[in-house]
């Protein structure tokens, strides 16, 4: 456990971050998830749209540090090609 002041300031930092980036963490793999579902289902207009709505919050969440910027980067390329696959 902690004995230093700052120590303990910095393991109460440490909890309320990781309670931010788990919920980051979340919402970029449901982002994801939502893309892929759509291309799964084969609607290219949901397909778009989701894709529209996940990048941002994919290249936030690499901004801030929770996955890498290249993971971040990867996963938007690798959804807009499968997207533009679909003809």
């Amino acid at each position: 456990m902690a004995n230093t002041t700052s120590a303990k300031k910095a393991a109460r930092k440490m909890l309320r971050r990781t309670e931010i980036n788990k919920a980051r963490r979340s919402q970029f793999k449901s982002q994801v998830r939502k893309v892929e579902e759509a291309l799964a289902a084969g609607d290219k207009a949901a397909a778009r749209s989701a894709l529209a709505a996940a990048e941002p919050i994919l290249v936030r969440t690499a901004q801030k540090g929770v996955v890498h910027k290249k993971t971040a980067a990867r996963k938007v390329s690798r959804l807009a090609a499968r997207l533009k696959a679909m003809g």
